[in-house]
């Protein structure tokens, strides 16, 4: 298995995370986690396809208020976990952070710093997850899933600039999923934000990756030690 871009009917955002270099000698397993947006949208072949790549868990990062019904029927072999990462309760950070700021790399930093405990909750389930591949996605696939995706390869030592990469590959997948929904392409914008606080999306990625070290981080969120193992065993080939 070689592809990262995954060509599942219905999707246009995702992608497997493996051959990605973690350390000196070390490299990201395929099929152990794949990033996506809402699988909702996918077809009666693209939950076959999802199937046989060897996802057998999804954790869905949506809100309660996101859930769109499934255009085909999902297989009822696969085991779904809805784990909301946003707390919209916490008015002052949302205040803050929220609006076109967490559609950047602008809050990745600042949302870390406040909920390790729903960050490690996220990873706590990725490693307790049954064998099989594990599906991790939001709505569009890049902003919340992006943020998770950041915690994980850093924990296996993944450099900050292929992290900013695989960010970056999902503005190119989702302008193909805007235009297909007849919605402009919100990149221009993106950028724009992040030009105006002075920085770019390599840096604010780089600045979130090397600010802690992340199985420190993620004990301290109440992730135990065993499933801080249990991830990098499911992540490393």
């Amino acid at each position: 298995m070689t592809e990262r871009i995954l060509d599942w009917e219905g999707l246009l955002n995702a992608r497997d995370l493996g051959g990605l270099r973690a350390g000196e000698d070390r490299a990201t397993r395929w099929g152990a986690v794949v990033r996506s947006e809402d699988p909702a949208a996918l077809t009666a072949a693209g939950w076959s396809a999802l199937q046989q790549h060897g996802i057998r868990t999804i954790i869905d990062l949506t809100g309660d208020d996101e859930q769109d019904p499934d255009a085909a029927p999902r297989p009822p072999e696969l085991t779904t976990v809805h784990l909301p990462l946003d707390d919209y309760s916490d008015t002052e950070f949302w205040d803050r952070w929220g609006g076109g700021i967490s559609c950047t790399p602008l809050y990745y930093r600042a949302f870390l710093d406040r909920f390790p405990q729903r960050t490690a909750e996220v990873c706590g389930a990725i490693a307790r997850a049954e064998p099989g591949g594990v599906l991790v996605h939001c709505g569009g696939g890049r902003d919340r899933t992006g943020l998770i995706v950041l915690v994980l390869l850093a924990l296996v030592g993944a450099e900050p600039a292929d992290i900013a990469d695989d960010y970056a590959l999902s503005h190119v997948r989702r302008a193909e999923l805007c235009a297909r929904v007849g919605l402009g392409d919100d990149t221009p914008k993106i950028e724009e934000i992040i030009g105006e606080h002075g920085t770019t999306a390599g840096s604010l990625i780089d600045e979130a990756v090397t600010s802690r070290d992340m199985a420190a981080y993620l004990r301290s969120g109440g992730l135990p030690d065993a499933d801080v193992t249990a991830l990098r065993d499911r992540l490393l080939a």
